[in-house]
């Protein structure tokens, strides 16, 4: 859509405000709102103007003012507002050199597009991630100088069989045992539904809904893959509308990695795949029907992972989803069908079409922008290095021997081994200048300063009771 034509399409709604919107440096989308009196052609190129000293990560009080500069093809109407609005997605640029901005994390992915383009590897990434989530009826939690708690509740939690609902009528799904169930114990049929509807009457295309493993209403969405920006795009929509049509029905999402203990944690499992000349490079005649190009971007990912989850898993909370001796794709192997290793190569269909691998370690805390392009980059390393990745693992990977599981190295046990991974490991993340130096040292310190040196400080209401009485 050009600017023209979403003028015409905003005159032809009579829509009288536009929202005007665009991502944090961690990863929360961020709006302010003008009328349609203030939005002319001349906006998508002049933009407007705002404190970028009171974003997350980005400006210091001295450099504060920045620009935000609407890109036309992104223009859709707010399903939720109560007077219909225009909702443009912006770029950030600096209002004196007018460059695009280093951390403004759509532009990253932007530059990892051109980036791939570049390489003549190929024309297009393709990214579907799989995110999960959880729907609660009731969220409290504090922390203070003097206390801490956090409670969850669902009328879907298995720890609600004997609670008092005037009538109880049973039907709560037993932890690790709500993968699939029908209505009555499957609670939120409907309003996944609405979740899917609305998303497809914004453009967003979805394969699927359905209820996920654990108890108390978790669940899965599936958008069908989209190139790399657009798919970051609508990650943002993603969120934002389930959050939404949650919150109108008197329930709670959250993308949080682990909001229960000795449960399914949440992840955002990812199909990546490159296409060239409008030909998948990913299908061939290798292991599981894939080429050696994919091969070789199975060995940049398992040799990047470590640095990737800093960006793929980049909450103190991600790691108590990723921990080992459970279900969680910690190990840094690859197979087909085999979802205990960190990439599995999906075999539903034998259409070369249909050819990708599926990085499974993810969680939806992430900031899309950021970890689509992280991965791109960590795929495009292996292709142009030739990175082998090994010989795949098709064993059940949590009944090896101790001896034989030694070999198999894993994914980081903690966001700071994390950060520190991708402060030894991230010359493959400034090729092409996708990433540059301050966004990952301004990345290492915020993570630093305001997540992990926030946890660690704090006493946790556990070692009350591990330890009040020593």
């Amino acid at each position: 859509m050009t600017p023209t034509q979403v003028l015409a399409m905003a005159k032809e709604k009579n829509i009288r405000v536009v929202d005007l919107r665009f991502m944090d440096f961690p990863g929360v989308w961020q709006h302010f709102t003008v009328p349609i009196s203030e939005l002319d052609e001349s906006s998508f190129d002049d933009g407007y103007g705002f404190d970028g000293s009171s974003i997350r990560g980005w400006q210091p009080i001295n450099a504060s003012d920045m620009l935000v500069i609407p890109d036309a093809s992104t223009a859709k109407i707010d399903p939720f507002y109560e007077e219909p609005t225009l909702v443009l997605i912006g770029n950030i640029f600096d209002p004196l050199t007018r460059e695009a901005y280093t951390r403004d994390p759509r532009n990253i992915a932007k530059k990892a597009e051109m980036y791939l383009k570049s390489t003549g590897v190929g024309d297009v990434a393709y990214f579907g991630p799989e995110a999960e989530f959880f729907i609660f009826d009731d969220v409290r939690f504090e922390s203070s100088k003097n206390g801490a708690f956090y409670q969850v509740d669902s009328v879907e939690g298995s720890w609600n069989t004997g609670r008092e609902e005037c009538p109880n009528l049973a039907y709560k799904p037993r932890h690790k045992e709500g993968y699939f169930p029908v209505p009555p114990t499957d609670k939120f049929q409907d309003i996944r539904t609405e979740m899917l509807l609305t998303l497809e009457d914004l453009g967003i295309d979805v394969e699927c809904q359905h209820h996920e493993v654990a108890t108390a209403g978790q669940a899965e969405i599936d958008m069908r893959f989209k190139p790399l920006v657009q798919m970051g795009d609508q990650l943002v929509w993603f969120k934002y509308i389930l959050k939404n049509v949650a919150c109108k029905h008197g329930h709670t999402v959250t993308f949080m990695p682990k909001p229960l203990f000795e449960d399914n944690g949440t992840g955002m499992h990812t199909h990546i795949s490159i296409w060239k000349g409008g030909k998948p490079l990913f299908a061939g005649d290798k292991y599981a029907g894939v080429s050696q190009e994919a091969l070789y971007a199975i060995g940049g990912i398992l040799k990047h992972c470590k640095a990737l989850c800093a960006f793929s898993n980049p909450t103190t909370n991600s790691y108590k989803r990723l921990v080992p001796g459970f279900e969680a794709p910690v190990n840094l192997a690859y197979s087909s069908r085999n979802r205990s290793a960190a990439i599995r190569i999906p075999m539903y269909s034998m259409s070369p079409k249909a050819k990708r691998i599926e990085f499974r370690t993810p969680d939806p805390s992430c900031n899309g922008y950021l970890a689509f392009s992280a991965m791109l980059m960590a795929v495009l390393d292996g292709i142009e290095n030739k990175i082998e990745p090994g010989d795949p693992l098709d064993k059940d990977i949590y009944s090896l021997p101790p001896e034989e599981l030694a070999n198999v190295p894993s994914a980081p046990g903690s966001l700071e081994e994390a950060l520190s991974a991708l402060e030894e490991d991230n010359e493959f993340l400034m090729k092409g200048d996708v990433f540059t130096k301050d966004v990952v040292e301004k990345w290492i310190e915020y993570k630093t300063e305001k997540e992990i040196n926030a946890v660690k400080l704090r006493p946790h209401p556990h070692e009350f009771f591990l330890y009040f009485d020593i």
